[in-house]
């Protein structure tokens, strides 16, 4: 199973917001769309970070309510890793438990397309464990 099978089920749905937003903004929009991360972009679309969950509560701990007010540029993980299309759910997994990371952009093309959620790959790996494990009972029961 790859990034391209996961979009299609999932959808390519990506939720961003210009870097320069609030981080309170930014807070509120991650609540309303009940998401655990934001792609920060450019009016062009490119991605300059990712603010998430996270990103957040290391900017709350170190700055208390003040963080609120400043923008997202400020906190968000500028270093920025990517998945495309074609890469597995075994590399993104293991990409993203040595990296720490729960968030993939996807990129196609240098456009910015999907994105995949640690949740997103584990609800994918379930499902091809069911389907396998339902083809062999009916490989069973049929010899």
């Amino acid at each position: 199973m790859n990034v391209a099978m996961i979009l299609k089920e999932k959808g390519s749905k990506v939720h961003t917001v210009p870097s320069d937003v609030s981080v309170e903004e930014a807070t509120r929009r991650l609540r309303e769309l009940h998401v655990g991360a934001l792609v920060a972009v450019t009016g062009e679309g490119k991605i300059t970070g990712v603010f998430s969950e996270r990103d957040l509560v290391r900017a709350v701990h170190h700055e208390g309510a003040g963080a609120l007010a400043k923008p997202v540029s400020t906190f968000m993980t500028k270093s920025v890793v990517t998945a495309k299309c074609e890469d597995t759910l075994e590399e993104l997994m293991g990409q993203m438990t040595s990296r720490r990371i729960r968030h993939l952009p996807v990129i196609k093309g240098g456009e910015l397309v999907g994105i995949v959620s640690i949740g997103d790959l584990v609800k994918a790996r379930i499902a091809a464990s069911e389907n396998e494990a339902e083809a062999l009972k009916q490989y069973i029961s049929a010899g």
